[in-house]
């Protein structure tokens, strides 16, 4: 079996050759061992990575197959922090699937959904809880939950929880749980805030880093539209009307997100929108017919960013450009997975342009202008906006242009309003 070498147990390594898991990736080969000793880890890697499998199966190996349950025990042992309650439901999702042959009970705890399923699955006993800091603290209140049992806990997309105002919540949770107990912490950067939490609450934990040079990959393209003041509309329909196939499209507001939703409607277009505001069956159906191919665009705000796990998706629009530079790798991180080629397209108005700069420093080669234009930028960006010649301009070809070997991170403020 492919995973043997991670040191698995049979039971699981046989189950994943059934789901034809065929290899594990960088970050599981490297995670699962240190896991499986017991160590507390500090893990960096990009969404698509396979992350869940890594913290999720030597979990599973540790608490239910070289640590049987307890007879009558209902507290759970392992607790997994998420920032959203998509990526609860995808992780809830991904453990019951790997745990299913030492029948593992997982319950998947988040806002937006009525309190009393959650309640009564805790009652009748899990073995893991993934769970949202918020709704977690809820259940700590209305003491529907005991914590006092946890040996293994995971904070999953530790940065963006950190990026959503989410340490106040995390101290206090953690303050609950034993202080013998094993951490993972899986991040997407090791910024020096996502250090100072791992300082915090592991214990000489073992560093994990499987990230690339560059953190956006080298399959995905990257195009800017210049589009005049109100103009987006028109270019949004004509851009996903040439393009086949999938897309999904970010907007910085929730007000912005449901009118583009309704133009594309209004322009023949299935859609369908996510946003916080939704209620969690409305985004749970609209997440459904955007996997289920019922339709085309899903539009969302950057609650979508991270934890949506949409095989073969080959583009993304920023219909608004991130105000944080990081946001937007973890946007067109929905696309070009796995080694598969994807599009990143930006619609660039002029109150955008101030934010190409900072988004230009963090990707492995300059970002292509539709129609051949240049585009101005402010603090010298324009050199690294290379022109791009499409269908219709025969026999011209954009140069090579520079590559850019560093990163920075740009320290914009974050808009309050991007959910």
């Amino acid at each position: 079996m492919p995973f043997t070498p991670t040191g698995l147990s049979e039971i699981l390594t046989r189950s994943l050759g059934r789901l034809g898991y065929t290899q594990p990736t960088p970050i599981q080969s490297q995670s699962i061992p240190v896991v499986l000793k017991g160590s507390d880890l500090l893990a960096r890697a990009q969404t698509g990575t396979g992350k869940t499998a890594a913290f999720g199966l030597p979990m599973i190996d540790r608490l239910l197959v070289r640590g049987q349950r307890k007879p009558g025990a209902r507290a759970p042992r392992g607790l997994v922090l998420v920032p959203t309650r998509e990526l609860a439901l995808q992780v809830h999702k991904s453990l019951s699937t790997y745990g299913a042959p030492v029948r593992l009970q997982a319950a998947a705890i988040f806002g937006g959904v009525s309190f009393g399923p959650q309640r009564d699955a805790l009652r009748r006993g899990v073995d893991i809880v993934v769970a949202t800091p918020g709704r977690l603290l809820d259940h700590m209140q209305q003491r529907t939950i005991d914590l006092s049992a946890i040996e293994i806990l995971t904070l999953d997309e530790a940065d963006r929880m950190l990026d959503m105002g989410f340490l106040p919540p995390l101290r206090k949770i953690l303050a609950t749980l034993p202080r013998q107990r094993q951490t993972l912490l899986f991040s997407a950067t090791f910024s020096p805030e996502v250090t100072r939490l791992a300082a915090d609450f592991t214990r000489e934990p073992l560093k994990v880093d499987v990230s690339p040079s560059h953190s956006v990959a080298e399959t995905v393209t990257h195009r800017v539209h210049a589009v005049p003041e109100g103009g987006k509309s028109d270019v949004l329909t004509g851009v996903l009307t040439e393009t086949p196939g999938q897309a999904l499209v970010f907007c910085k507001t929730k007000r912005r997100s449901d009118r583009v939703g309704k133009d594309l409607t209004l322009a023949g277009i299935k859609a369908a929108v996510i946003h916080g505001n939704k209620s969690q069956g409305a985004r749970n159906r609209a997440l459904g017919d955007f996997k289920a191919g019922r339709v085309n665009v899903l539009v969302a705000t950057d609650i979508a960013a991270r934890g949506l796990d949409i095989v073969q998706l080959p583009l993304v629009v920023n219909y608004d450009l991130p105000d944080v530079a990081d946001d937007y790798v973890h946007r067109v991180g929905r696309t070009g997975r796995a080694g598969l080629s994807g599009r990143a397209v930006s619609l660039v108005g002029p109150a955008d342009r101030a934010l190409l700069p900072a988004i230009q420093r963090l990707l492995p080669a300059p970002m292509e202008v539709a129609g051949g234009g240049s585009l101005q930028l402010p603090s010298g960006g324009d050199r690294h906006v290379r022109p791009s010649f499409g269908r219709g301009r025969t026999g011209q070809r954009p140069g090579p242009g520079p590559r850019h070997a560093g990163r920075s991170r740009w320290n914009g403020r974050r808009s309050s309003s991007s959910d």
